[in-house]
């Protein structure tokens, strides 16, 4: 077996950070860990209480007994009544603060986050506190939310837009945020938009349907048709850099900076001259302003769109799913205000899931997926993307090292000036990083991003399938409203067993995840129409390419699954996917007709989601002991690894 690397992917593909302890009061004692399906589920309204020391792999839902395989298992009395003791102390405690200190939100420390950061102590010098401490005016009785005279407030119906307008809204992607205003070998006829070629750094825009193969259709309802449902799967706002990249991190090429800074040879000239007074001034992780933006605008947008599908909520509320990672819940609360308004509180419940490794989540897959983890296995585009760099930023790296003394620029230094650029553009509004390439090294940097997503977390991944098996077994429970029969992949019994946490009969459902996770649901799916033109070669860039990372897994990428129902098409109900507003065929599932609109009968849809699920084996896939070779010795194009019987021959 290969050793094992860290959850990371190339490039600052993200699969999580660190796992994080985090608890709230449900959670005591340990628990079973081989079962992998612990309670996942985080209370909304405690969802900030946050204990930096617990260890949620090690805990049980709040009681005097946990049932897991038919066994009962009893808290020591004594520790209940340390509990009870510690409780009551803890609120006598709290009655004497609060008599003396007035109420403030909970303050995350900037402090905290530099210590975060993958630059180290880059950022320090940097980096102002807000909100202050101890601001000298918090009264918050002197600044009520609700003072009364409200004035007149009726309401008016549900905006439906795919259901009654003639044509489709177009997201352009960047609001606020700036590019550069001239870039390098930019011929100007078509308008080079960069935003469009930072791969999944790049802002979530509309896809036109063609780009997809479908050049006739645009989401909203085809003549004749109607929409009676929607599953909404999306990713987080932008964020910073994570706090761990192998290749071309902006962090580590801020440190090296900062390094080379120290000594008086170290000058910048001509276009990069801004280096002698630049500091690295990113955080880690975080959803930045810019990614708060979008998650609302996603909220706003889709409740003008599908709003309508509210009115079918008559006796329960619907309910939205994320993770525990800071990010992830955040995305969907800013999601939540744009699409319930504030205060969102009474309209919907938010499942907080845990992302931690051992707990089975099928938002974050990879966290119970142990060849995921492998660096050969589930990290094979380094090969590919070292190979691919060297070719398109071999005249970018004697250009910049031309402007440099006192410092060496490699490539992979290079790469990350490019990253730097996109990070320090959806966070601070503008980089100078951006003027220092060319449209074709722009073109060359999405493309490397490409090769990262196809190889690493899509079709050309043998753990990519698997990843989002779990995810479809959910979708299909979902649109038979029947529960998932047996629980062999990231699902989670506990949640998803139950009809509270995972309904079975709403009109309208979403859910928050990371990109990766939404290339391997689209693995899973077998939408094979974007592996036609792989398997993606590292020596150049091929025409008219079907897979393209910054349309598929951008900043907020979004997939819908919609659900109509049409006079003039035999079947029975449809279903359509339409990705970041481009509607995709789905000639690659099984049954599925060519259908100028992208639609399938739900039952032919289900049917051949069902083989998929039959067909995938978690327990081979994620844990079996087989190898691949590394490059292209060994390639895929369905997200498979090698079948037990090429392994047992390897």
């Amino acid at each position: 077996m290969s050793s094992e690397g860290p959850r990371r992917s190339l490039g600052d593909v993200e699969k999580g950070s660190e796992a994080r302890p985090i608890a709230h009061g449900q959670y005591l004692d340990d628990v079973e860990r081989a079962s992998h399906e612990d309670q996942a589920l985080l209370s909304s309204a405690d969802s900030t209480a946050y204990d930096q020391t617990q260890d949620i792999s090690k805990a049980k839902p709040y009681g005097c007994c946990h049932k897991s395989d038919g066994v009962v298992s009893r808290v020591n009395v004594s520790r209940v009544l340390l509990w009870v003791g510690a409780f009551v102390g803890g609120v006598v405690a709290t009655l004497v603060v609060q008599a003396v200190f007035p109420a403030r939100p909970p303050v995350v420390g900037y402090s905290r986050i530099v210590s975060q950061n993958q630059a180290g102590n880059a950022a320090a010098s940097s980096v102002r506190h807000f909100p202050p401490i101890k601001p000298s005016n918090w009264d918050p009785e002197k600044f009520p939310t609700n003072i009364g005279f409200e004035g007149p407030t009726p309401t008016g119906v549900e905006p439906g837009l795919v259901a009654t307008a003639p044509a489709y809204p177009v997201h352009t992607g960047a609001p606020n945020l700036l590019g550069p205003t001239t870039i390098k070998g930019s011929k100007g006829k078509e308008g080079f938009d960069i935003f469009k070629h930072w791969g999944n750094l790049s802002p979530w825009y509309s896809v036109p349907s063609a780009n997809f193969g479908l050049p006739e259709t645009s989401p909203e309802a085809p003549e004749g048709c109607k929409i009676t449902g929607l599953h909404f799967v999306h990713r987080h706002g932008a964020r910073y850099p994570t706090s761990w990249s192998p290749y071309g991190g902006p962090g580590q090429l801020a440190d090296k900076i900062k390094k080379a800074k120290k000594s008086s040879k170290f000058k910048a000239k001509g276009q990069l001259k801004f280096l002698n007074d630049w500091n690295f001034q990113l955080g880690s992780e975080l959803l930045v302003p810019f990614g708060r933006q979008q998650m609302y605008d996603l909220g706003v947008n889709l409740r003008i769109k599908y709003g309508f599908l509210l009115q079918n909520f008559t006796q329960t509320v619907p309910v939205f799913r994320t993770e525990s990672q800071h990010r992830m819940l955040h995305s969907a609360l800013n999601f939540a205000i744009g699409f319930f308004g504030y205060p969102f509180e009474g309209q919907y419940e938010q499942s907080i899931t845990y992302e931690t490794p051992g707990v089975n989540n099928t938002l974050a897959p990879y966290m119970t997926c142990d060849n995921a983890g492998h660096f050969d296995k589930g990290f094979r585009a380094l090969w590919y993307v070292k190979k691919w760099n060297e070719i398109y930023l071999k005249t970018a790296q004697k250009r910049l090292s031309a402007s440099l003394d006192g410092i060496d620029i490699s490539i992979e230094d290079t790469y990350a000036f490019q990253s730097m650029c996109a990070y320090e553009t959806v966070a601070l509004g503008y980089s100078k990083f951006c003027e220092l390439f060319t449209e074709e090294e722009w073109k060359g940097f999405g493309y490397s991003l490409d090769l990262s997503f196809w190889y690493n977390s899509a079709f050309g991944s043998p753990v990519a399938r698997v990843q989002g098996i779990g995810y479809i077994q959910e979708l299909v429970a979902r649109l038979t409203h029947t529960p998932i029969p047996v629980h062999n992949s990231s699902t989670n019994s506990t949640l998803d067993d139950n009809p509270i946490t995972f309904p079975l009969d709403h009109s309208l459902y979403v859910d928050a995840t990371h990109e990766v996770v939404v290339l391997n649901i689209i693995t899973a799916l077998n939408l094979s129409n974007f592996a036609e033109t792989g398997p993606l070669p590292y020596d150049h860039i091929p025409p008219n390419r079907s897979f393209k990372s910054s349309e598929l897994s951008p900043f907020g990428t979004n997939i819908q699954f919609q659900l109509l129902s049409c006079d003039s098409i035999p079947g029975g109900p449809q279903i359509r996917v339409i990705i970041n507003d481009g509607v995709t065929p789905l000639t690659g599932i099984k049954g599925c007709p060519k259908n100028e609109h992208g639609m399938c009968p739900v039952d032919t849809f289900v049917a051949a989601m069902k083989e998929n699920i039959a067909k995938t084996d978690w327990n081979w896939d994620c844990h079996g002991d087989w190898d691949v070779e590394p490059g292209d010795k060994w390639t895929t194009t369905t997200g498979d690894p090698p079948s037990k019987e090429e392994g047992k021959r390897n």
